[in-house]
């Protein structure tokens, strides 16, 4: 299994993730967009996540909805920004349990490697507390996991969806 990149650039207020998958394009893009494959793959795996909304399109909304083991909620929302299949997805992301406006602008590039795909992902933040905040909230290891299982979900995937 592919391990993903983590890279902190403080100075351009972004973190950027890397990891390639052994899917093809159209598939990994599916998944990541599919209301019903988000609950398989998105956020810790002691954690459930529900979709509350995800109108995937330019303006659409989105909000999952992670609940741990003492049944406590944590909500996350945004906006898609534009949706370029199977190439790219932007999106605003807002983690509930911040007060305040500490808006994030993931963007998502998908590239085809003839049958794996290279997922890069672009976080950038306002400034640079909200950066720092959000890494020390234990992002690295929650996106890395979250990968993890994404990648199981795509191998898990019907052979005449490859």
């Amino acid at each position: 299994m592919t391990q993903a990149t983590f890279t902190i650039k403080r100075d351009e207020l972004k973190v950027v993730m890397e990891r390639i998958f052994d899917a093809p394009i159209d598939l990994v893009f599916k998944t990541l967009i599919d209301p019903n494959a988000i609950p398989k793959w998105w956020g810790l795996r002691s954690q459930t996540t529900r979709v509350d909304k995800m109108d995937v399109r330019k303006g659409g909304a989105w909000r999952f909805v992670c609940t741990d083991q003492d049944g406590n909620d944590y909500g996350f929302h945004g906006v898609y920004q534009e949706i370029d299949p199977p190439k790219l997805v932007r999106q605003t992301f807002h983690f509930e349990g911040i007060p305040g406006e500490h808006e994030v602008v993931e963007t998502l590039l998908l590239e085809d490697l003839g049958g794996k795909t290279k997922v890069t992902n672009i976080s950038m933040y306002a400034n640079t507390e909200d950066l720092d905040g959000m890494v020390a909230s234990g992002m690295e290891s929650g996106a890395r996991e979250t990968y993890d299982r994404l990648a199981e979900v795509l191998e898990k995937a019907p052979a005449r969806s490859r």
